[in-house]
Formats: C-alpha cells, sequence, structure tokens
C-alpha cells in the first residue's frame, strides 16, 4: 500500500485529480479525517475540504500518476508560493 499527501486547492485541479485517477486500473482512495472517498469519484472529491492536506492511498503502479501525485504534494505548493 502506498500513501501520498496531496492538495487539491482548486476545483480544477481536483478535476485533473480525478481524471488522472480514472486512468489508474487499480482503486485509489482520498482521506480526510475520518472520510474515505474513492479517487475516482468527482462529486467524492469535490465533496472534501480542499483547503486542507489530503491522504491519499493506492496498490498499483503507475509512473505517470505517482509523477502527478508528485506535482501536487503540499512541499510542491509550498515551493510555488
Amino acid at each position: 500500500m502506498k500513501e501520498k499527501k496531496i492538495m487539491l486547492p482548486t476545483v480544477e485541479i481536483a478535476k485533473k485529480f480525478v481524471a488522472e485517477a480514472t486512468k489508474c486500473d487499480f482503486d485509489i482512495d482520498v482521506f480526510y479525517n475520518r472520510v474515505t472517498i474513492d479517487a475516482k469519484s468527482i462529486l467524492g472529491v469535490l465533496s472534501l475540504d480542499l483547503t486542507k492536506v489530503l491522504t491519499v492511498q493506492y496498490n498499483g503502479e503507475n509512473k505517470e500518476f505517482e509523477a502527478y501525485l508528485n506535482s501536487i504534494s503540499p512541499q510542491a505548493f509550498a515551493a510555488a508560493a
């Protein structure tokens, strides 16, 4: 099980995240507090508090998806600010 921290500060970034997750053939979950959401569900993802750091868990292997997760990590947004 792999785990990464991400941020989805805008609706556009959240939509892109769901689109990238949908390309993967394995389950991806997003966690915040005690809430677990399917990362491939746009309504589920948009129901989360997008101002907070979220946790993504997945079991599969997809280099493009992992690179995308790194681009939306809290560190990436801190470096851009």
